[in-house]
């Protein structure tokens, strides 16, 4: 009698910690982790051009729901993906940038009273249009993005924003009379104390969410000493959706949108970088395609966002430290985080409770997390032949080219106010001085070295 034939059993496959959907006691925490470390960053630029263009309380509250609903959007768009077209489907976080403050300072300063955010918001919107124009060539020029450069683009990232942590530990507001005072400071260190302890003490999932402990702690700390301000929980509206164009319709300077859109180039070299770092941590290389539909979501955040009252949109750096530092890599969890963004912005009171951690709370855990992005470029730069002379040449230069911003921050004063643009981001010199090294080196007129692998590419 035969014998019945026996069907080989398969495991399923593997699901990568990429795509890995955690139970809810683990994606909870690690999302909020990440709200904790992002919020700061979403509301500075509407505060500080709501500021800047003479807006009320309640315009500024606007601006910051307007803000937090445009990142949760993006941040959705990004880690889900619509099919083919846009996301990177990382744990990827794309809100409003600080490097786009300073041009629009500049727009708002020479534009009439009135007239300062339908400016802004024109040479934005056209901004947005100029990376959905030029992302897609991003993608086919990974090839001159190896390791190597990548590596220093990645350091660079980490040391260039470690003034950040280091003015929210003084207290963040350097015009107020207690910043830098050693009660600022010493609840910054108690923050990265305790944070060190966890990492040190903890195992499993404790040691994951060191970050977000260190930020309860630290709050809860800084309540009997009066440091945690309760101001914004009791005057934030309940509910607060952002009305299209509250703010007047966009109006279109050509100054104003040629100078947003060489801010845009400079984001977009800061996005690329960080879906570059991202793709190294979490073990899944960052390919041109890839690449193109995360810089699509760019440019698609950046034209819509002004409509609700957003600005230019790009990668949240924290972010990437926050996986490189907790290793939860799944997008899932940062998925949560943009969905709990969409919720902040429509109900404001929800947002003002985030914002009761002080900043010198915020400081601590900065210095931790800006640190592992850098830490992350060094193991990068470890894998990409620094036994020849020729690369170490060329990360020597780069890194000194994105640390003159840092160290000289006049150095360019008298640069054309493009190159200023340019040159002034530490991030976007060290990036610009290695990709045109590393042509230098191993492109023109040679063959591609061993000791320089390239990044996969589509």
């Amino acid at each position: 009698m035969a014998q019945p034939s026996q069907v080989p059993h398969h495991p399923p496959p593997a699901v990568h910690p990429v795509d890995e959907k955690p139970a809810a006691k683990r994606l909870v925490p690690a999302a909020l982790q990440h709200i904790a470390a992002m919020y700061a960053g979403v509301v500075t630029p509407p505060l500080i051009i709501g500021q800047a263009v003479g807006l009320d309380a309640a315009g500024r509250t606007r601006l910051i729901a307007a803000g937090l609903l445009i990142a949760g959007l993006a941040t959705l768009l990004q880690t889900l993906g619509v099919r083919t077209f846009a996301g990177n489907r990382l744990p990827f976080v794309n809100a409003a940038s600080s490097a786009g403050i300073t041009p629009m300072l500049a727009i708002a300063e020479t534009t009439a009273k009135g007239h300062q955010l339908p400016a802004i918001y024109g040479a934005v919107m056209v901004a947005g249009v100029f990376c959905l124009a030029v992302g897609p060539f991003f993608g086919r020029l990974l090839r001159f993005f190896p390791p190597l450069v990548t590596g220093v683009v990645i350091t660079l990232i980490g040391v260039t924003l470690m003034p950040v942590p280091v003015g929210w530990a003084q207290g963040g507001d350097r015009r107020a009379a207690d910043f830098g005072d050693m009660s600022n400071l010493a609840l910054a260190a108690f923050t990265l104390v305790v944070i060190l302890l966890i990492q040190r003490f903890t195992q499993g999932f404790v040691k994951q969410i060191a970050l977000l402990i260190g930020l309860v702690v630290g709050t809860l700390a800084a309540i009997p000493f009066g440091m945690a301000s309760f101001d914004g929980l009791r005057s934030a509206p309940v509910a607060a959706l952002p009305t299209p164009f509250a703010f007047g319709p966009p109006e279109f300077q050509p100054a104003a949108i040629l100078s947003l859109c060489i801010v845009m180039l400079v984001l977009m070299t800061e996005s690329a970088a960080g879906m570059l770092a991202l793709g190294e941590i979490c073990d899944r290389p960052t390919t041109g395609t890839t690449l193109t539909r995360g810089l699509r979501t760019d440019g698609i955040a950046t034209l819509l966002g002004p409509v609700f009252g957003g600005f230019p949109t790009s990668a949240f750096a924290q972010n990437v430290g926050v996986v490189s530092l907790t290793r939860v890599r799944s997008r899932y969890v940062v998925a949560l985080a943009g969905a709990t963004l969409l919720v902040l912005g429509a109900f404001p009171v929800l947002g003002a409770v985030v914002s009761l951690v002080p900043m010198p709370v915020l400081g601590g855990a900065g210095i931790v997390l800006f640190g592992s992005i850098a830490v992350s470029g060094i193991r990068t730069l470890s894998e990409a032949g620094l036994d020849d002379s020729s690369n170490i040449i060329l990360v020597a230069v780069s890194l000194g080219a994105g640390i003159i911003p840092l160290a000289a921050p006049t150095f360019y004063a008298d640069f054309p106010a493009w190159a200023q643009t340019v040159l002034g981001s530490g991030i976007s010199a060290g990036a610009l001085v290695a990709v045109l090294l590393n042509l230098f080196f191993h492109h023109l007129g040679t063959r591609s070295r061993s000791t320089v692998p390239a990044l996969k590419s589509s």
